[in-house]
C-alpha cells in the first residue's frame, strides 16, 4: 500500500529535501506541500493523507496549534501527525504529544530515520528522534522510595533477546540499527517489538522505552 504524506514547511529547501528523500521510497506519495499552517490544515482536512509532516514554526497558524486542530482530542476523525523541526525544546516535544502528535523529530535526523518514521506514523505509531528520546525518557530512571508502587510486570517474562531489542529501542536507535548491532534482518527486530509491546500492553515503541528507563533496564548501558 501507498502511503499519501502532506509536507508543511515555511522554508522551501526543507520541503524539497523532504520530497526527495521521501519520493524516493516506491511504497510513499507526497500529496501535498505548503508553506504554512492553516494551508496545512486546509489541505490535511481536503485530501485526508495517511500522515501530516508539520514544522513547528510556521507563519500564521504554527504546527503545534494546527497538530491540535488536526489530532487533538475531540478531533472527529483525527489524522496521523509527525513533527519535524530545528528547535530540540522539551515544551515542544510534550506540547506537540499531547496535542495528538504521533512523532516528533529534528530536522538533522538521517533520511533512513525520517522514512521509518513516516512508515509508522502511517499506522499511528509513535517515534520521538533518538536525542530526544534518551533525554525525555531517561527522566524516568527509577528513583525509588519506599512507599513506591511496584512497576507492574509484563504479562509474559521477556527472553534475553527480546531485552536486547528494548535496551537498543530505548537508546533511541531504529530499527535498522537495531539489527545491525544485533546481527538480524529489520523483520526480526519488529517481531520481537511486538511481541515485548504484547507482553507490556504498551501501544508503541516510546511506551516501550518509557517501560525500560523506569524499571532501570537500561541502568548501566
Amino acid at each position: 500500500m501507498t502511503t499519501r504524506v502532506l509536507l508543511a514547511d515555511d522554508q522551501e529547501m526543507i520541503r524539497t529535501a523532504f520530497r526527495m528523500i521521501l519520493s524516493a521510497q516506491p511504497d510513499i506519495e507526497i500529496v501535498a506541500t505548503v508553506a504554512d499552517g492553516r494551508a496545512a490544515v486546509d489541505e490535511a482536512r481536503r485530501l485526508r493523507p495517511d500522515v501530516c509532516l508539520l514544522d513547528i514554526r510556521m507563519p500564521g497558524l504554527d504546527g503545534l496549534e494546527a497538530t491540535r486542530l488536526l489530532a487533538g482530542a475531540g478531533v472527529r476523525d483525527p489524522l496521523n501527525v509527525l513533527i519535524a523541526t530545528t528547535f530540540d525544546l522539551d515544551e515542544y516535544v510534550y506540547r506537540a504529544l499531547r496535542n495528538g502528535a504521533c512523532g516528533f523529530l529534528l530536522k538533522d535526523m538521517s533520511p533512513a530515520l525520517l522514512v521509518e518514521a513516516v512508515r509508522a506514523a502511517a499506522t499511528g505509531t509513535s517515534m520521538v528522534s533518538p536525542s530526544v528520546t534518551v533525554r525525555l525518557l531517561s527522566h524516568l530512571a527509577p528513583r525509588r522510595t519506599p512507599d513506591a508502587a511496584p512497576e507492574p510486570e509484563p504479562v509474559e517474562a521477556l527472553t534475553e533477546r527480546e531485552e536486547a531489542v528494548v535496551r537498543l529501542v530505548a537508546r533511541g536507535h531504529t530499527n535498522d540499527e537495531v539489527a545491525g548491532h544485533l546481527h538480524v534482518s529489520q523483520a526480526t527486530v519488529k517481531t520481537h517489538l511486538s511481541n515485548v509491546q504484547r507482553k507490556l500492553d504498551a501501544r508503541n515503541r516510546v511506551e516501550v522505552a518509557a517501560w525500560a528507563w523506569r524499571t532501570g533496564l537500561c541502568a548501566g548501558d
